[in-house]
């Protein structure tokens, strides 16, 4: 059975559904990469062994590219010029680890992340929307002034964070212990990640929100 679509173009009447179970598909397999990293990381100290640590950390970069989208090339085109250069960074420096069995490369690679993460969420800033409005606009598709404000100043706070937490972690890659350095980079760094997304969860619920409506009752 097959309905009619756009100008008359015919799509199975499943298709709609297709899509929509490879999209969570898609979903999941990169939060399953985005959850693994952490994991290698923590994991570093124990396996001893940097390139092996290296080859894991390409094929999640992979993973978080291209699996589950179908061909590589159409996957490559949505590429803007900003992740070219996280992307190239993150994989040049993979490989590095795997050719190399630097250890030190090996820690100095959460720094890198760091760096690419403040590079994505600042280019936003410069040629919008930021990109915790980009979230946002998920819930909200026209989303108000003052939101687009608020997540702007959050954007901000974000590239703080990152910028501060990679030079952190190129600290302890190069000053502590390779089981410290783990336990940092793989563990406690996201707990601070949890408790920045946490406190500005009830920022926005309970004060942001709130002043705002109150402004526009006036």
């Amino acid at each position: 059975m097959t309905v009619l679509r756009g100008h008359g173009s015919a799509e199975p009447a499943g298709a709609g559904e297709s899509d929509a179970a490879g999209g969570r598909a898609r979903s999941k397999w990169r939060l399953l990469a985005s959850l693994a990293y952490p994991v290698v990381i923590l994991c570093a100290w124990r396996w001893d062994s940097p390139r092996f640590v290296g080859l894991l950390l390409l094929v999640l970069l992979w993973m978080q590219r291209v699996a589950g989208t179908g061909a590589l090339a159409a996957t490559l085109r949505k590429l803007t010029p900003v992740d070219w250069a996280v992307a190239v960074m993150l994989n040049v420096a993979s490989v590095a680890i795997v050719l190399t069995n630097s250890e030190r490369l090996m820690r100095l690679y959460p720094s890198l992340v760091n760096i690419g993460l403040l590079v994505a969420f600042g280019a936003t800033l410069v040629k919008g929307p930021s990109m915790v409005e980009k979230f946002a606009r998920l819930t909200y598709p026209d989303p108000p002034a003052h939101i687009v404000r608020y997540t702007r100043r959050v954007t901000q706070l974000w590239c703080v964070f990152f910028a501060l937490n990679s030079m952190f972690s190129a600290w302890t890659a190069l000053a502590w212990p390779t089981r410290a350095w783990s336990l940092y980079n793989g563990l406690l760094a996201y707990v601070i990640i949890g408790a920045l997304l946490a406190g500005e969860f009830v920022w926005r619920k309970w004060i942001m929100l709130p002043r705002a409506a109150r402004r526009e009752a006036v």
